[in-house]
């Protein structure tokens, strides 16, 4: 699989993301709780060697003990997937994320980037001052820092006035975050005029655009969605996709068939 680079690092076109691992399914509690209880710590890490396997290199996810255990377990097996870390933020705690920033970097973190809610929930309340802190704080761990987020014009503030090294940037913004930045699966909408937006900031912006939320929680057709990356997706961007295995074993293979299709237009003998 081909890759690009992410503020030095060489990061696959196709990466997957960690919300199925942990039980965030956009879709209802019924789903969360399938996704929870068919990702063991086991199967996560079989997933990612045979994500690794199929020539992609990067995962990215939550900043948690979960997923912190998972880590634990698949560098012990020798698994060579690379970990950008998704940096939580509480209001409640609001030094939470200087916290997990250090703990992403002193376990090995290959990037990181603060939730997208979290940027959200800055932009809306005016705490503009916070971003500059963050970014230093990621630098200062010698990687790739960036910012995710579900509103067109957040990433458009991050864009102007932050540079980080990668956007991180969801089709659809399912819930509004500008009280409240943690995820919440009532009321969620998925809008494709919330996506027409948010792909009009992207072709402005200065460093790599990694796409997420590109099927909207599986809310959205497929084919509909690689179309739609078929058009947006500019030659240093990366598709970050979430995957769940226990409705078909087959189904990131599938979806990297999809991709080469699609987005990189290659057929399997020339991926």
């Amino acid at each position: 699989m081909r890759t690009t680079q992410i503020g030095g690092i060489d990061v696959s076109r196709l990466v997957v993301g960690g919300n199925p691992f942990s039980g965030f399914s956009h879709q209802s509690p019924e789903r969360d709780r399938q996704m929870r209880e068919y990702f063991t710590t086991d199967r996560i890490c079989e997933f990612l060697h045979a994500a690794a396997a199929a020539g992609i290199n990067t995962a990215f996810m939550r900043t948690d003990e979960h997923i912190l255990g998972v880590l634990r377990q698949y560098r012990a097996q020798a698994g060579t997937i690379q970990w950008f870390a998704q940096v939580v933020y509480e209001p409640d705690d609001p030094g939470v994320h200087r916290e997990w920033i250090r703990r992403a970097g002193e376990m090995g973190a290959a990037g990181m980037y603060l939730h997208g809610g979290a940027t959200d929930y800055w932009v809306a309340t005016g705490q503009f001052e916070l971003f500059d802190e963050a970014l230093e704080l990621m630098r200062s761990w010698h990687v790739p820092a960036g910012f995710a987020g579900h509103r067109a014009d957040a990433h458009a503030y991050v864009r102007d006035h932050v540079r980080p090294d990668f956007q991180m940037c969801c089709h659809y913004n399912p819930t509004d975050r500008s009280s409240n930045p943690a995820h919440s699966n009532v009321g969620e909408k998925w809008s494709v005029d919330d996506r027409a937006a948010m792909l009009e900031v992207i072709a402005t912006l200065p460093c790599p655009a990694v796409h997420y939320k590109v099927f909207a929680g599986g809310n959205r057709p497929v084919d509909e969605a690689f179309d739609t990356l078929s058009r947006c997706v500019r030659d240093g961007d990366v598709v970050c996709i979430g995957v769940f295995p226990g409705d078909d074993p087959d189904l990131l293979a599938k979806d990297i068939a999809l991709f080469d299709k699609h987005v990189e237009h290659t057929t399997p003998e020339e991926a």
